[in-house]
């Protein structure tokens, strides 16, 4: 919104600081991070006396986790309140692709909120029913994936670009639209998974976030895409300033959500990050490059799915339980060890995937 005030700008004045993506990107930051501390402990008193007993705690879970009992869940707004106001203030509202991401992020922050608000106003883990969650995920997939694929440039749309080899594209023509929206969806499905410890969802979803920021600044602009060789889709640079605001207000979340939490991300987070991280790759063709930048995310999700299938075929459990992080937990890992190692590997992942803009 404040990108307006460029126009007053003669050249070389403070307003002409406006024009500047970078600019913007890092105000959006810093109005993302001091709004989450100023609104994080409001927020989280807010939701303790409105739920009362807190989060439900699968009886099933890790015996560490019933200490928790009580924390509040929906702490995801914190971090996408911060993350919309500062969109909203420092991004350029004529840019299409920002609203597809916006538009993913709150669609999936609403389905998410339904479901946290289902889970604490019963007090059981069930919530909203799996089918009716991934048909709305879907629907909403559909339409950003089909909005995205008509904005991308002629010899880009309906096309799959390929990291490294870069100047092979796979046409799919018309059904780009359902691998956009199993990108998506799969996106927010795999970061609600990984989601279970103090802290550990939010550090690898703003380090792929950042990644991906580098990428989107990179392929808008022509000079850079050039250079580098890489498919260039004209006002995708304008995300950075969406992904800044969302690393500030992912920040501003963590001070509250470090071990132990005070507050946890719950599916009103959860969803709406990993759908827009989805909804990000789609619009900057880059949907391979998130499944390395996110290779964490979708180790979560393939061990629940190797679980279940394998349970239901033989009745036995390929890991002492799912998602893969309770796995480890169950063979003595400390909930702080675990984090900062899987930390450690959405940071190797994101630095390989940031190499392969130069690759050739």
């Amino acid at each position: 919104m404040l990108y307006w005030l460029s126009g007053l700008s003669e050249g070389g004045d403070l307003f002409n600081l406006f024009r500047y993506i970078t600019f913007r990107a890092g105000a959006a930051f810093f109005t993302a991070l001091i709004f989450g501390f100023i609104f994080g402990r409001p927020l989280i008193d807010f939701l303790r006396r409105k739920q009362k007993r807190g989060q439900p705690i699968r009886d099933d879970g890790p015996e560490g986790h019933f200490v928790k009992a009580g924390t509040p869940t929906m702490g995801g707004i914190l971090i996408l309140s911060a993350l919309f106001v500062s969109t909203l203030l420092w991004a350029r509202l004529d840019n299409a692709y920002v609203w597809i991401v916006l538009l993913v992020t709150a669609g999936f922050a609403a389905i998410g909120f339904a479901d946290d608000y289902a889970k604490v106003s019963k007090h059981n883990t069930r919530g909203v029913p799996g089918r009716v969650r991934m048909g709305l995920g879907l629907a909403l997939a559909l339409i950003a994936s089909g909005w995205a694929m008509w904005l991308h440039p002629s010899g880009l749309s309906g096309q799959l670009a390929l990291p490294v080899f870069k100047d092979a594209l796979i046409g799919l023509g018309i059904f780009f639209i359902p691998f956009g929206m199993l990108v998506i969806v799969g996106s927010a499905n795999a970061v609600n998974l990984t989601d279970g410890l103090d802290g550990l969802a939010i550090m690898p979803v703003m380090i792929a976030a950042g990644t991906l920021g580098v990428i989107a600044y990179t392929v808008g602009r022509v000079d850079f895409t050039n250079y580098l060789g890489v498919h260039h889709v004209p006002g995708t640079g304008e995300i950075l300033v969406f992904i800044a605001a969302l690393i500030g207000g992912g920040l501003g979340f963590l001070w509250y959500n470090a071990p132990p939490a005070a507050v946890f991300m719950g599916d009103t987070g959860s969803l709406a990050l990993g759908g827009a991280l989805g909804a990000i790759a789609v619009v900057t063709k880059h949907e391979i490059v998130l499944a390395i930048v996110g290779g964490l995310f979708v180790v979560e999700a393939l061990s629940v799915i190797i679980q279940v299938l394998y349970f239901k075929r033989t009745g036995k459990r390929v890991f002492l339980m799912a998602p893969i992080h309770h796995h480890f937990e169950k063979k003595g890992w400390g909930e702080a060890q675990i984090v900062i190692r899987f930390w450690i590997i959405a940071l190797v992942l994101a630095l390989i995937g940031l190499a392969t803009l130069k690759l050739r």
